[in-house]
């Protein structure tokens, strides 16, 4: 399989559009999905399916083999996410940490934690549904693995400021999944 990939990947790099449609096609599912963890809808994701593979197609001669090819798309289409966030300029970061800290702990004296387990795709819809800078933050770090540096290096803010707003949709979050959560069980006991 490696070597049909690899065999595929070169085509590319000569410019052969079968080979081009045969890695569309391979990957266009899963990176779709990337691509709608960082947008509000699916009409933005769309656009950024289709200027992430336009990139993929024309840079694909600096894939080298060192990694997974889908590795290294997949960090093309994250990084477009970044980009076109940046160029929108939509954000709008805490930088008080301590005050977020302060204000979160104060609800979680409050606010009891319900474990209940919630499919994936109502988890995704609840993270999707956060405020687009806590979103990217949440992503970058829980999801794809980033630490705070790097986040504070891609998106030109201060680690403090990724730490605040991975601990905000933290925060937020939880309280969603606390209000789902007894929307479900308030159900069951009155189906009982």
């Amino acid at each position: 399989m490696a070597d049909l990939f690899s065999d595929i990947i070169n085509r590319c790099k000569r410019g052969d559009r079968k080979a081009q449609e045969a890695v569309y096609n391979l990957l266009a599912a899963k990176m779709f999905a990337v691509c709608m963890r960082y947008c509000r809808n699916r009409p933005e994701a769309e656009d950024l399916l289709q200027d992430g593979f336009v990139t993929i197609f024309t840079k694909i001669e600096q894939f080298q083999y060192n990694g997974s090819f889908e590795g290294w798309a997949r960090k093309i289409f994250v990084n477009h996410a970044l980009e076109r966030y940046r160029t929108e300029s939509r954000m709008a970061m805490i930088d008080n940490l301590e005050s977020v800290e302060y204000q979160l702990t104060e609800e979680e004296n409050t606010e009891e934690w319900v474990a209940y387990q919630l499919s994936e795709a109502d988890l995704l819809k609840l993270i999707n549904d956060l405020p687009q800078q806590y979103r990217m933050v949440f992503n970058l770090y829980v999801l794809d693995g980033l630490s705070h540096k790097e986040i504070s290096e891609k998106l030109g803010i201060s680690e403090g400021t990724s730490r605040s707003n991975l601990l905000r949709a933290r925060g937020i979050l939880k309280k969603q999944v606390n209000e789902v959560t007894k929307t479900i069980m308030y159900k069951q006991h009155a189906n009982k």
